[in-house]
């Protein structure tokens, strides 16, 4: 994860998203799962199991809400949307 450059000013913020798993397959039949943060229009990744699907969601996230923060674009905080947003610095725990 790319780190953000922030003013001694600014204070972090945590966005929470909320994501679906989808069990899929290939064309060949192989079992695979499609992952997608409805929050983030095109936000989608995949994986061959829900775990490898769950961690390529959270980097896809993760990569879209750095880059909506560099180009100076407003983060989607729509709650109707799954989006939690926490004025200070927490961990997300999935079990």
């Amino acid at each position: 994860m790319r780190k953000i450059a922030r003013n001694s000013h600014e204070q972090a913020k945590t966005y929470i998203f909320d994501v679906t798993i989808e069990q899929d397959e290939f064309e060949d039949g192989q079992k695979a799962y499609h992952a997608s943060c409805p929050a983030l229009k095109g936000c989608h990744s995949w994986g061959h199991t829900y775990e490898e699907a769950l961690a390529n969601v959270r980097e896809a996230v993760e990569l879209y809400v750095e880059d909506m923060i560099e180009s100076d674009e407003q983060v989607p905080v729509r709650s109707r949307k799954g989006v939690v947003v926490r004025s200070t610095p927490a961990v997300v725990v999935n079990v």
